[in-house]
């Protein structure tokens, strides 16, 4: 056991990766037997995210004090990521562009998929407000729960000394959900070798090949927005070297592959940014949640990939009002998408309906795509990972609530 954990865990987590890899192309039977260790894993993180939202908010906002010092984290979050996001569609549509994967591509003959209720935006900004807390609680409401987190760290703040107690209490059981999640990752490498087993066993090796063309288009995307976008991001607004950031991010990136669900990632992600990139707690438990819910980056991509993807299939001519069309409508959709798998197919109606596609052609598209979505989606949520810890950092960065020795501190 001793030497079990005397390895660093990210290396602990790649090697699960591999042996699952090895176990689904070589002996795809035996994968459903470990199915219940991806399972269980799975399911252990997404019952902390809901109460890390909720009580890691409320107490960064009361670490903050000074409500002036929590609109400008707060300004600043919403304006990076909006930033990044409308750089990832844009990517995304440049991409299409390039690989031109949908050119041919038969969707005529896809099953369609039911799109459910298209939310309107109306909706979406009413549903912020909850009219139950625990039922937003139950639901995972991100964007709600994060409502109901600023209104109780805001109102405890307010409080003065009478809210003192309150925000002790909300800062312990901060301190013991994140102890909570040290002792779930060390269960990463059994749930990353169940995970990618499976999803590799269930296909074989065509989930590498199907679809071909798209997948090197969504892997083209990903690279570019994790090495190109947020490498500037780091280095430029952050101002700070770009390896460190790479070399400590490696344990989300890998839960973010595996799991295909940002809002999953995010235990993993704030443990990295207090003990290995050196970011505040008031500033991290503040900013990531936010960015589990806004800071979708390889969603963005995907959406204006999918929808060029989808344009090209069924011959639209791609004149640049459409693809300034395609560019904002989704940005505007990957805000909306919820941090959970494949969830981005079904925004994909918000975008096309804008330029004219019908719900039954969008349908189609999603028909050919689901089969194969999972592997795009564990590759594209790698980016949207990596956004939420560059994003945190540069925020960090500017408001001087970083610690350089520990982000510069090299792993062993």
């Amino acid at each position: 056991m001793k030497g079990w954990f005397a390895i660093p865990l990210w290396r602990r987590v790649l090697g699960g990766l591999a042996l699952g890899l090895l176990l689904g192309l070589f002996w795809p039977q035996a994968a459903p037997s470990v199915a219940i260790l991806g399972d269980l894993f799975v399911r252990a993180i997404r019952m902390l995210v809901a109460p890390i939202v909720l009580v890691t908010i409320a107490a960064g906002i009361t670490q903050l004090a000074d409500p002036g010092r929590l609109g400008r984290i707060g300004g600043r979050t919403a304006l990076l990521f909006a930033a990044t996001t409308l750089v990832a569609v844009a990517v995304g549509i440049a991409t299409a562009l390039l690989v031109r994967p949908g050119v041919g591509a038969g969707v005529g003959g896809a099953a369609p998929q039911d799109l459910g209720a298209i939310a309107t935006p109306y909706a979406q900004l009413v549903g912020i407000v909850p009219l139950n807390i625990v039922e937003a609680l139950t639901k995972g409401d991100m964007l709600a729960l994060i409502f109901v987190a600023i209104l109780t760290g805001c109102g405890t703040v307010l409080a003065g000394e009478a809210g003192a107690p309150f925000a002790r209490l909300l800062q312990s059981l901060s301190a013991v959900l994140l102890r909570i999640v040290t002792l779930v990752m060390e269960a990463t490498p059994f749930g990353v070798f169940a995970l990618i087993a499976n999803a590799v066993a269930s296909g074989g090796a065509a989930v590498f090949v199907h679809i071909g063309w798209l997948a090197l288009a969504v892997l083209i995307g990903s690279l570019v927005q994790l090495t190109v976008v947020h490498a500037a991001l780091v280095r430029l607004v952050a101002r700070l070297p770009v390896r460190p950031f790479y070399a400590k991010i490696v344990d989300a990136l890998v839960v973010a592959f595996s799991t295909a669900s940002s809002s999953a990632t995010l235990p993993v992600a704030m443990r990295i940014a207090g003990e290995r990139l050196g970011i505040a707690r008031p500033v991290y438990s503040t900013v990531l949640p936010l960015g589990a819910s806004i800071g979708k980056d390889g969603t963005a991509m995907y959406v204006g990939l999918l929808a060029t993807f989808a344009l090209q299939a069924f011959g639209v001519p791609l004149t640049p009002a459409v693809l300034v069309t395609v560019w904002l409508t989704g940005a505007l959709a990957a805000f909306g998408t919820a941090p959970v798998p494949s969830a981005s197919l079904f925004m994909l109606a918000a975008v096309l309906s804008a330029v004219g596609v019908s719900a039954e052609a969008t349908a189609l598209v999603v028909g050919f795509v689901l089969p194969f979505d999972r592997l795009l989606d564990m590759t594209r949520t790698v980016p949207s990972a990596s956004a939420n810890l560059g994003v945190a950092l540069a925020v960090a960065r500017i408001e001087g609530a970083l610690d350089h020795d520990v982000y510069l501190e090299r792993r062993r």
